[in-house]
C-alpha cells in the first residue's frame, strides 16, 4: 500500500471528530454572518483550526488585520516545533515540497504520521495523504457548521465544543512511549496552565510545547534491556 493510501487509512477513525469540530467553527462564523468564501479561504490558505477559531473571534468590522495577524502567528508558532520533528523525514526534498507538506501538515496527521514512523511505515506520503484527507474533512465539516448555523444556536448544548478535547486526548495517548515521556508531559502540562492562567492570548501553547521539548532534550536516553543505550560501532571486514 502506497503512503498516501496508508495516510489516509490512518486519519479515518479521527475523521468524525474534525467533522464535528469544524461544523463548530462554522456555527460559530455563521452566527458573526461571515460568508462562507471567507472560511473556505481560511480552510485552504490557513488551515489551521486553532488560529482559525481565534480569528473567527477577533472577526468584527472593521477587520483588526493586524491583530488577527499577529494572533494568528502566535497560535501557529508550535508549528516551528513540528516542523523540526520532520527534519528526517523531509531529507532530500526540495524547498518547494518541504513548503507544501508543511502548509498541509495539522496536529492530526502529524501525529499520525509519527506514529507511522516508529513502526517503520511512515514517509512525506504518509503525511501528504492524510493531510489533503483532513483539508477536506474539516472543510465539509466546516460548510455543514455554516449550514446548520441557524439551527444551532449553542454548540454548547450537544457538546460539539468538546470535539477539540477529544481528538487531542487521544492522539496524545497514541504519542506515549512510556515513563519516559513522563516528566516532559508534566512540564509541558504545568507550563501551560500556568501561562493560561497568567498570561493573555494564547502563548500557554507555545511555552508548553517549548519547555516541555527542551525537558525532553535533557533526559538520559531511555534504556534498553535494563542497560543504557550506547552507539553502535560496526567493524570493517578484514
Amino acid at each position: 500500500m502506497s503512503g498516501w493510501k496508508r495516510g489516509i487509512r490512518a486519519n479515518l477513525p479521527i475523521a468524525p471528530s474534525v467533522v464535528a469540530y469544524g461544523g463548530v467553527l462554522g456555527v460559530l462564523a455563521a452566527q458573526k454572518s461571515i460568508a462562507w468564501t471567507h472560511i473556505m479561504a481560511l480552510n485552504v490558505f490557513l488551515f489551521a483550526g486553532s488560529a482559525q477559531f481565534v480569528l473567527v473571534d477577533m472577526w468584527t468590522a472593521p477587520l483588526p488585520v493586524l491583530e488577527m495577524a499577529l494572533a494568528a502567528l502566535i497560535v501557529n508558532l508550535r508549528y516551528l516545533l513540528i516542523g523540526a520533528s520532520l527534519k528526517d523525514l523531509f531529507r532530500g526534498q526540495g524547498l518547494f515540497r518541504r513548503l507544501t507538506f508543511m502548509h498541509l501538515v495539522a496536529d492530526e496527521n502529524w501525529a499520525m504520521t509519527m506514529v507511522a514512523v516508529r513502526k517503520g511505515e511512515g514517509d512525506v506520503f504518509h503525511l501528504l495523504g492524510g493531510g489533503v484527507f483532513l483539508l477536506l474533512v474539516w472543510s465539509s465539516g466546516t460548510m455543514l457548521g455554516m449550514y446548520l448555523g441557524g439551527v444551532i444556536p449553542d454548540p454548547e448544548v450537544l457538546a460539539l465544543d468538546f470535539a477539540f478535547t477529544a481528538v487531542f486526548t487521544a492522539l496524545a495517548a497514541s504519542l506515549w512511549q512510556g515513563r519516559q515521556d513522563l516528566l516532559p508531559w508534566i512540564v509541558a502540562i504545568a507550563a501551560a496552565v500556568l501561562t493560561e492562567r497568567f498570561v493573555d492570548g494564547k502563548w500557554y501553547i507555545l511555552v508548553g510545547g517549548m519547555l516541555g521539548a527542551v525537558c525532553a532534550a535533557f533526559l538520559p536516553e531511555p534504556k534498553k534491556d535494563g542497560k543504557p543505550t550506547e552507539p553502535q560501532h560496526h567493524e570493517e571486514a578484514a
